[in-house]
């Protein structure tokens, strides 16, 4: 049975200790059984705590042992022994009934946090961290860019929490919120040691969808981090796109060359099963590379690495359309992107001309669904030859705007508001007006989100050097995520000065440059100061100094 528990309604997480030795975490999403059971105890679990601002569970047992177990891992972080007078080698010692007082401020302004563990007459003293320390990152030379960690391979915002959310090469997954830069949570080896190769989010914007380079995906609780559901995988190999409709059915590709799909609409299950009754065996004849879905129109679009485009019905499940642009290559490029322009599909007047844009070999194709005509116009993107546009995006309430990023980590804002609407004559290869472009990283843009906060629009940005960035519609650089420095989306002041600084350097830079070429110049040697780095340490999983990883023995205060 179960002994104690402690429940937290901010994370909606409720740990149980029990007689058995375990310690069990519950979700409200999954009722008939714990999300999991962590063990390691050898007598009974005396009292648990949930302690937040670090991300920790402690656990106490009978046995005087102190355990504490990271929420979003399941590891168990440090094993901690008190060294309490009243301890006899092979006896079990005396205790209340509620070991545990956790007392974190709201105590007084500058008390730091602690906690008691009662043992007969005794009392231990834990001093705890108020919040994981470092930055989780490091900072570039030039102070803007900030890697937070290997490197990326996706990201997207979420509107309702105001949450971005990145996936990682190492299978690790960091929530962040965008009106501080801080990093909220992370989830460890979310599929082992596999790539996240893709995201989603469902319909209540609650749970997050990952998908991975073994062929597995995972369903997530947005607001503690647990694994909710594991979905049956069709084959061992990679996921490439994953997206939710309306009612919470789950539509997810990749090198299968089928389509799955799965309930996980209110279901309790952990293990779900595939549903493979849409009509898609044969259709790709190549690895599909991407998915996207348009509710208004009632279709749902894939792409293949033999550049082909396949429209599906909703409502039959098979395959409606199919869009393949005429090459003199034996070998059609892949496509690397597909964007459906939602308010276009919605408006009875636009709907017939182009709704869908797709990119391919660096050239971004403009097609109409409903139309005679399928084609609407083509560009070239990059200012480079040979780059690729690996992500595309748009203000979905309006499609004004088009964002791309491309393999050299150049990001263009694109005018669409009067683009593509008309049958061209003719191959329109004529390019809309480019509004802003900028270098937004060093390397190439695996994901870019357009984000609407207080009216204004904002560019998320990731890449696959590591580093993810908040950007103004004009290019202004608000922040990195992960970076030591945390301040308010809405200090407008803050990026304004801080881009007119970099502006500055730059500036001071191009001088020197151009003084340097006037004639030869006498270099001294000069020590570089660690400090000027701008580096942050990597973010420690422990609560603090007292018992990290580092320490080894714990100093803890006994008070008869």
């Amino acid at each position: 049975g179960v002994k104690c528990f402690d429940y937290n309604g901010s994370l909606q997480l409720l740990v149980t200790g029990s007689y058995d030795r375990t310690v069990r975490l519950w979700s409200r999403f999954v009722i008939s059984r714990p999300v999991e059971t962590l063990k390691g105890h050898c007598t009974t679990v005396l009292d648990v705590v949930i302690y937040q601002p670090v991300g920790q569970i402690f656990s106490y047992s009978r046995d005087a042992e102190l355990r504490v177990w990271d929420i979003t891992t399941h590891r168990c972080l440090k094993t901690i022994r008190p060294h309490f007078p009243c301890l006899k080698p092979g006896r079990i010692p005396e205790h209340g009934n509620f070991p545990f007082l956790l007392l974190s401020p709201s105590l007084p302004a500058d008390t730091q946090p602690h906690l008691l563990i009662g043992c007969k007459d005794y009392l231990a003293l834990l001093n705890l961290a108020e919040r994981r320390r470092g930055g989780g990152g490091c900072l570039s030379s030039e102070g803007r860019r900030v890697r937070i960690g290997p490197s990326l391979s996706c990201l997207l915002y979420n509107p309702t929490l105001r949450q971005v959310v990145t996936g990682h090469a190492d299978s690790s997954v960091s929530l962040w919120d965008i009106e501080t830069g801080r990093r909220r949570l992370i989830i460890y080896n979310a599929h082992g040691e596999e790539v996240v190769t893709c995201m989603a989010l469902d319909s209540s914007h609650r749970r997050l969808i990952t998908g991975a380079q073994n062929g597995t995906i995972k369903v997530w609780s947005l607001l503690n981090g647990l694994n909710l559901h594991k979905l049956e995988p069709i084959t061992n190999s990679k996921i490439t796109g994953v997206t939710c409709l309306h009612d919470n059915q789950l539509l997810a590709v990749g090198w299968s060359q089928r389509i799955a799909q799965y309930d996980i609409a209110g279901t309790k299950d952990m293990h779900l099963r595939a549903d493979m009754s849409w009509k898609s065996s044969g259709v790709h004849r190549s690895d599909i590379l991407a998915v996207t879905h348009c509710s208004e129109l009632g279709v749902i679009a894939t792409a293949s690495a033999d550049g082909q485009v396949v429209i599906w019905r909703l409502e039959t499940q098979g395959p409606l359309l199919c869009l393949q642009r005429e090459t003199q290559a034996e070998v059609a490029p892949p496509i690397d992107s597909l964007l459906f322009l939602q308010h276009r599909a919605s408006s009875r007047k636009l709907r017939n001309g182009a709704v869908l844009v797709s990119s391919q070999a660096g050239c971004l194709y403009f097609w109409s669904i409903t139309g005679q005509t399928h084609s609407y116009g083509q560009f070239y993107a990059p200012q480079q030859p040979g780059e690729r546009v690996l992500s595309l995006n748009t203000d979905q309430p309006k499609n004004t705007i088009l964002v791309s990023g491309d393999t050299t980590g150049q990001l263009q804002i694109w005018d669409l508001s009067h683009y593509a609407l008309e049958v061209p004559h003719e191959a329109d290869c004529q390019q809309p007006p480019v509004l802003h472009c900028w270098k937004a990283h060093e390397r190439a843009l695996v994901s870019v989100e357009v984000a609407e906060l207080d009216d204004r629009l904002f560019i998320l940005t990731a890449s696959s050097d590591g580093s993810a960035g908040l950007w103004t519609q004009d290019g202004d650089h608000v922040r990195s995520f992960g970076q030591e420095a945390h301040y308010s989306i809405t200090e407008l002041g803050a990026y304004q000065r801080e881009t007119q600084n970099h502006w500055a350097e730059d500036t001071e830079e191009e001088e020197r440059d151009e003084s340097d070429e006037s004639g030869p110049t006498e270099v001294k040697g000069q020590a570089s100061d660690p400090a000027s780095k701008g580096q942050t340490s990597e973010e420690e999983c422990y609560s603090d100094g007292t018992y990290s990883a580092q320490t080894g023995d714990v100093p803890l205060k006994i008070h008869p």
